[in-house]
């Protein structure tokens, strides 16, 4: 073993408290990053999993870009391709089935939820794949009301060959009899119901349609399978794609944002640990300056003195790195088990264990390990410049605010000036940078501001500790060494800005959802499909199921949303068609910018589109712009009237069309979403259960009061709100260890000045007040400046919301400043737990001795 790891190992094992601190450091930072990054990709495999169709044996799959049917006339163009041995088209729907749809247990979720229902040409379908019928036989094509299933599907749900399946569609309940059986999926993915084409075409309500053309090859020959392809992308064209049927991509693209902000909160997790290190490596350098000058006077030279604090930095950062990815995995374990109920609600999705990738854990690891070297190099450098002589003087003084208003400070006070323009401008593209400049320019300020804030706070504290004198010993302490307060109150100013800044955003975003919730779901009833978020992937009903509603005694207004997928400037866009008379009526989308009876208007007389923010500010898009919507049969051109939105699809780039324009342009006919108001004085009772009755023909979907619905997520708004803040919370713990840290360092540093204390009469008692008035000025200065820089980055978060299309209402964050303060105190008083323990338990003639 070489002599700085040597040493290295020995200083550690020396101070335990210290090394264990700053550890938990590195490995909190490791935690976050990692155990956000196991979760979200696991998270977003089973979305993908659950709307990705599984190509099996095929060669080349070909949709449309929009996801959408269309004609077979395509088909014909792809068979004459050079190259192509077979092709076949066939119609495939994802069928989400309600959790108790096949049990009818609530209490018991079935352990099949979603199916594909696939509608094949069966004599060309035996040339694609070969098909193993184990039992019973397959497909006809004359076949009407017949299936074939795997025996894992067949097993599930305790049918047979000759059984009945029963299966939600377009046109209500239909039961298929079940004529074959293939062997168990062996493939990832949701189990198939194979139906002939006809009758895919007939339960969909989409005749003459077809959204999927397999192709198999004629070489396996690499270079000639891609002129193949290239031949056939050629003849299919721009608006078609090779490769698997996509749903719900807007909300993939939402989940993979989410993905972007956790880890930039590991990453200020691992930041403020950095924050840590650098204060715990100095100081070391500080306390260590004798022992540095005899290893100097002895020989030794600057790199050994270098590597030997480095030596220190990795073996904390390797020790922490370790134990964060242990303890990171089990995090995101903990945070898919919070999210299954959510998943399976929202979007009937099935979550697996955290998922682990190699490049995941070098990464968590560079970061960890990388981090804790790099705080560590600016102090070792600092280390190899001490002399002997320099060794032998003593270290002090007194630090003036004039010695300290220095190049730095005036550099943070132009930061500071920069990030308050940034502001006031309201440039959106220079939010990230003005948040930036404004928390550098308090770190930059902060070294010249310790010593009168810390006068102000330990004013404050004298009037608590009256004649006790503690407070202003505390006070004297921080101010001798303000670069270790600074360091110190800075990591507790980035843990409190980010307290700060998600209670401005939670706050606005609770303010203006609200309104938009009650505005939208409003209604009497809602009738709802099993997933609210990717409509594409619901199974709607044909328009005679809203016909059958407005037939209903006491029912006033029936209004119908119909979805189709499509793009605009390579955006994925979920569509929704909507009958303008009776939106007018129910006044369910909130308009931001247009007028509102004049869009409708246009609605219903041209190709118009309302679009909600999140697609104006993606794609670029204005009120009265004209964009072209990649539609089946080609591109459109429509007119943007007015941007609006609705609670439920607030989130991704949506844009509302009429109904009539959807069938003309889309074919899509059935709807995937009730609203139903009642007439004044009708029987709200038999209302219910008159359309129950009519349900049940159609399981797919659920039947909410509409006020019920409101408070249902009005609380669950709140059990957001009280998440995030706990999230919040969490993250501010590096700056309670890092409060640990200095203050058991200023306990080690100032052993012979306690001693003095205690010998000339202070009692136990005051020396832990001492230590108790340090750590609350320390937390005092960080929250006050986080508060400062909170405030500044919720505000321009929320003017950030607003860019990316999120209509929002600033509402300042009461709440959360109240919440920074209690966390500031609470960390404060366990910060000085154990140091003060320590200090007040030092013998005064050991104390006195020590050098």
């Amino acid at each position: 073993m070489n002599l700085p790891i040597k040493l290295a190992l020995r200083y550690l094992k020396g101070r335990k408290l210290r090394t264990a601190l700053t550890t938990l450091a590195v490995m909190f930072g490791v935690l976050v990053i990692f155990g956000m990054n196991t979760f979200m990709p696991t998270f977003v495999q089973a979305f993908q999993s659950q709307m990705m169709a599984v190509a099996g044996q095929i060669d080349v799959t070909i949709t449309h870009k929009t996801g959408e049917a269309f004609d077979p006339s395509l088909l014909e163009k792809v068979r004459g391709i050079e190259g192509v041995k077979v092709a076949m088209g066939s119609l495939e729907r994802l069928i989400n089935l309600p959790a108790d749809y096949f049990d009818r247990d609530p209490q018991t979720p079935d352990r099949v939820s979603t199916l594909v229902l696939k509608g094949i040409d069966p004599e060309m379908a035996r040339q694609m794949i070969a098909y193993n019928v184990v039992e019973g036989r397959f497909l006809d094509p004359q076949d009407t009301h017949a299936a074939v299933i795997t025996r894992s599907l067949a097993r599930e749900l305790g049918v047979g060959v000759g059984d009945k399946l029963a299966l939600p569609t377009a046109i209500g309940v239909t039961d298929l009899e079940v004529v074959g059986l293939l062997p168990e999926r062996a493939l990832p993915g949701n189990e198939e119901v194979l139906v002939t084409l006809g009758e895919a075409q007939y339960l969909l309500n989409l005749p003459g349609k077809i959204n999927v053309i397999d192709v198999n090859l004629t070489t396996l020959d690499e270079a000639q399978r891609a002129e193949i392809r290239q031949r056939l992308m050629t003849v299919v064209g721009d608006h078609y794609k090779i490769g698997a049927l996509e749903s719900g991509s807007e909300i993939l693209t939402n989940i993979r944002n989410a993905q972007l902000i956790f880890n930039l909160m590991g990453f200020l997790a691992l930041l403020m640990g950095g924050f840590i290190i650098f204060n715990t490596f100095r100081t070391v350098v500080a306390e260590r300056r004798r022992d540095i000058g005899m290893l100097r006077a002895l020989g030794a030279s600057r790199a050994t003195i270098r590597n030997l604090i480095l030596a220190e930095g990795l073996i904390q950062g390797i020790v922490g790195t370790v134990a964060g990815l242990i303890l990171g995995y089990l995090f995101g374990w903990f945070i898919l088990q919070l999210i299954v109920p959510v998943g399976k609600q929202f979007l009937n999705i099935k979550v697996g264990l955290p998922a682990v990738s190699p490049s995941l854990v070098i990464t968590s690891s560079l970061l960890g390990i990388g981090i804790t070297v790099l705080a560590g190099l600016l102090p070792a450098q600092s280390a190899t410049r001490v002399t002997p002589l320099e060794a032998l003087r003593p270290s002090v003084g007194q630090v003036s605010f004039r010695r300290l208003a220095g190049l730095s400070f005036w550099a943070g006070v132009v930061l500071m000036i920069l990030g308050v323009a940034i502001l006031i401008s309201g440039q959106a593209a220079l939010l990230g940078i003005g948040a930036i400049l404004f928390v550098s320019a308090l770190i930059l300020m902060a070294p010249a501001l310790i010593n009168p804030i810390a006068v102000l706070f330990g004013n404050l504290l004298a009037l608590l500790f009256a004649r006790n004198g503690t407070a202003q010993l505390a006070e004297g302490n921080l101010s001798r060494q303000p670069g270790r307060a600074t360091v110190t109150a800075s990591t507790t100013m980035i843990a409190m800005a980010v307290v700060i800044m998600v209670a401005s955003v939670l706050s606005s975003v609770t303010l203006t959802f609200t309104k938009v919730l009650e505005k939208s779901l409003g209604s009497d009833f809602l009738i709802m499909p099993p997933t609210v978020a990717v409509w594409g992937s619901n199974t709607g009903a044909a328009p005679e199921l809203a016909q059958k509603l407005r037939e209903i005694p006491g029912v006033a207004l029936v209004s119908t949303l119909r979805f189709a997928g499509s793009q605009v400037k390579d955006v994925a866009v979920g569509l929704l068609g909507i009958d303008p008379q009776a939106y007018r009526q129910l006044d369910a989308l909130t308009i931001t910018e247009g007028d509102p009876e004049i869009a409708l208007r246009a609605l219903e007389n041209e190709r118009a589109i309302i679009i909600n923010g999140v697609l104006a500010a993606t794609a670029g898009i204005r009120v009265d712009d004209e964009i072209n919507l990649l539609t089946p049969s080609g591109e459109k051109t429509y007119r943007v009237v007015a941007i609006g939105i609705d609670y439920l699809n607030a989130k991704t780039t949506t844009g509302y069309i009429s109904q009539a324009n959807m069938a003309t342009d889309f074919g899509r006919t059935e709807d995937v979403f009730y609203q139903v108001n009642l007439k004044p004085g009708a029987d709200r009772a038999a209302v219910e259960t008159a359309i129950t009755q009519l349900l049940k023909s159609y399981p797919q979907f659920k039947l909410f009061s509409g006020k019920r619905y409101v408070e249902e997520n009005r609380r669950l708004f709140d059990v957001v709100l009280l998440s995030m803040y706990a999230v919040a919370a969490f993250l501010a713990i590096p700056s309670l260890i890092a409060m640990v840290n200095t203050l058991a360092i200023g306990v080690i540093e100032r052993t012979r000045e306690i001693g003095m204390l205690r010998a000339v009469g202070a009692t136990r008692r005051q020396v832990r007040t001492m230590i108790l008035s340090e750590a609350l000025i320390l937390s005092a200065i960080g929250t006050a400046f986080g508060i400062l820089a909170g405030l500044y980055m919720g505000y321009m978060a929320v003017r950030a919301f607003e860019g990316f299309g999120f209509p929002m209402e600033y509402l300042f964050p009461g709440s959360g400043i109240l919440a920074a303060v209690a966390i500031g105190i609470l960390f404060g008083a366990l910060a000085a737990t154990v140091p003060a323990r320590q200090a007040a338990q030092l013998n005064v003639v050991e104390a006195l001795r020590y050098e």
